[in-house]
């Protein structure tokens, strides 16, 4: 800029020390401030400002108030109210009520008037922190000053002593308000409300929304959404399904979110039936119901067994023109695989597919299983490889021969492994693994140990104590040349492993 002869002036400046800011560097923005004289040009107010911010933010506050003593001596700039009240909310912002408390003093003693915002500001950061006793005091302290509190700051107190669980107290607060002239709005009833629910007291809160006409304030969308959380919380699913048909009465239409709460809730307390009906409701009314809703209640019959009903909502979610993911479809998959219906799990999944929904690694897992569980392994290696071609999974062999052991079908695994073998990966080590200690339990030593050989054949390490387990097996059976081939190889590997001579040693002096 400056050879090109245009001077950088204080707005140049400050955006850079705000940058600085940004950055964590606040050293920087200071020592730009320093330099700003020389270069002839004076920082001003906003310069040091924005470094105040970013200390206070920091919660340096003996560094702030060396800043504040550099502005008199270096620049002549008196700090001033705004300089206070920027200090009082940024330090109340960030849980420094202390510390902005004793900057509002230091204010009204140089004879600032600090209003009642700013007071407001310490009286919730006292509140956040549960200090009710604090923010009281604060609050009698402003009568005193001559600065009426307003519906901001009595709210925050009655929500400081709702997250307190001091319900009671929030109440006497709320009746303290009217007394003073100053009218509770929704916001602060709706803190109420919540407290009541946090405590159990979902109920109460209901009635206080039927009787809210006549205390002259409206609910809104919060409101009713917090005492719906409420009683579902409490287990009075009923009850929250009737607010929600009062909501919507008043226009206010719970999110896809709560109403999948709310869904889930029955689910897991078996009304499905119920959660069904009132997904209906809620799409018939307008609300947004959206694939996740129908799915949980899918999921929801699948878990009671009842496949049909579970089918039934999968056709309605096309009729409502709510398409399901491959969430809904793995839903169902699993629940026709737990029963043996394989067939039609297969039909699903192929269904999906043509659908152009990529399978999820969810999906693949839920297939392998409940196919292995029932030893329908070619079926699913022809289902996979559908699945395979419009989604790569590239651990899916893997799974596959890892599901066979846990099942205790050896042969079909020991077919699949060198499927597993073509990539050599760490992963597959770890399957082959899992084939040997299958082997091992089942008392089949020799295909443990040619499982290994075929590692070594792929250039993969098997795991040492597992070869000495194996060893140990073909030596009790008679089988010495295959034990030593085995530690041969490792002593062949284990030349250029330091790690692997403990283990070798270990070996001879079994053999011996």
């Amino acid at each position: 800029m400056r050879i090109t002869g245009i001077e950088p002036d204080i707005v140049t400046y400050n955006c850079l020390i705000k940058g600085y800011c940004d950055l964590h560097r606040s050293e920087d923005g200071l020592k730009l401030i320093a330099e700003m004289p020389s270069k002839g040009c004076l920082p001003d107010k906003v310069s040091y400002y924005t470094v105040m911010v970013y200390l206070c933010k920091e919660k340096k506050i003996e560094e702030v108030k060396q800043l504040m003593k550099s502005m008199v001596s270096d620049s002549t700039l008196i700090p001033d109210q705004v300089t206070y009240n920027t200090l009082i909310h940024t330090l109340s912002k960030h849980g420094c009520a202390d510390d902005a408390l004793n900057f509002l003093r230091e204010a009204e003693n140089k004879g600032f008037h600090i209003d009642k915002v700013g007071y407001s500001a310490i009286v919730h950061s006292f509140c956040k922190e549960g200090r009710m006793d604090e923010a009281k005091s604060l609050v009698s302290n402003m009568y005193s000053r001559g600065c009426i509190p307003d519906v901001v700051t009595y709210t925050s107190i009655i929500n400081g002593f709702c997250r307190t669980r001091k319900i009671d107290e929030a109440k006497k607060m709320l009746q303290q308000m009217y007394k003073h002239g100053c009218k509770p709005n929704t916001v602060s009833y709706t803190a109420l409300l919540n407290g009541l629910c946090h405590n159990g007291k979902s109920l109460e809160a209901w009635e206080m929304i039927k009787v809210s006409e006549e205390h002259w304030w409206t609910p809104n969308a919060i409101t009713y959404s917090a005492v719906m959380h409420g009683l579902r919380r409490e287990g009075k699913l009923s009850a929250a399904c009737e607010l929600i048909r009062e909501m919507v009465e008043k226009g206010f239409f719970p999110t896809p979110v709560e109403i999948n709460q709310l869904i889930q809730s029955l689910c897991w307390n078996k009304e499905v039936v119920e959660a069904k009906l009132f997904l209906q409701e809620c799409l018939n009314k307008g609300c947004a119901v959206n694939v996740v809703n129908f799915t949980t209640v899918i999921h929801g019959f699948c878990q009671t067994g009842d496949l049909e009903a579970a089918l039934s909502m999968l056709d309605d979610m096309y009729l409502s023109n709510k398409h399901p993911d491959a969430v809904t479809y793995t839903a169902l998959v699993d629940a026709l695989g737990k029963k043996g219906r394989l067939d039609m799990a297969s039909e699903l999944i192929v269904k999906m597919l043509n659908k152009g929904l990529d399978p999820t690694p969810v999906t693949y897992r839920t297939v392998i299983h409940r196919y292995c569980q029932w030893g329908r392994v070619d079926d699913m290696l022809k289902l996979l490889e559908k699945m395979l071609a419009r989604q790569p999974f590239g651990t899916v062999y893997n799974q596959v021969i890892e599901k066979l052991c846990a099942f205790g079908n050896l042969e079909e695994a020991d077919k699949l492994l060198g499927e597993v073998l073509r990539t050599a990966s760490k992963v597959d080590a770890n399957t082959c693994h899992v084939l040997m200690e299958s082997y091992l339990t089942k008392g089949v030593a020799l295909s443990a140990y040619k499982v290994a050989c075929r590692m070594f054949s792929r250039n993969l390490i098997p795991d040492l104590k597992l070869c000495e387990k194996v060893s140990k097996k073909l030596m009790l059976e008679g089988k010495l040349v295959e034990a030593d081939n085995l530690m041969i190889r490792l002593v062949e590997r284990g030349i250029q492993q330091n790690e692997m001579h403990s283990e070798v040693s270990c070996y001879s002096k079994l053999k011996s």
